[in-house]
């Protein structure tokens, strides 16, 4: 039987590549991932919905280019916005959930 003793985990990859939970440069990574996951969601959720990032800018009252900015992790996103977009725009409700 082979040892284990030598495998990564994701957690010790993330801890060397971007030090500890905690530390400047994995909480800006952090962010940046979780900014990935929302972007992506609100792609999947605007696609299902038939909507064009056009017609979802305008159903909030927003612009074609800051629906394209979050679809693609590039910008912070207020809650407030994120409400909007998914609740307002795309007849979804949004769980939050702090740990």
């Amino acid at each position: 039987m082979k040892s284990n003793k030598h495998i990564t985990t994701f957690e010790d990859h993330l801890n060397e590549r971007y030090g500890p939970v905690g530390s400047e440069k994995r909480t800006e990574f952090e962010a940046k991932a979780k900014a990935f996951v929302i972007g992506e969601l609100l792609k999947e959720e605007r696609l299902e919905a038939k909507l064009t990032q056009e017609e979802l800018a305008d159903k909030i009252g927003a612009k074609k280019s800051y629906i394209s900015r979050i679809e693609n992790g590039k910008t912070d996103i207020q809650l407030s916005t994120l409400f909007k977009l998914f609740e307002f725009g795309l007849g979804k409700r949004i769980n939050i959930i702090i740990e």
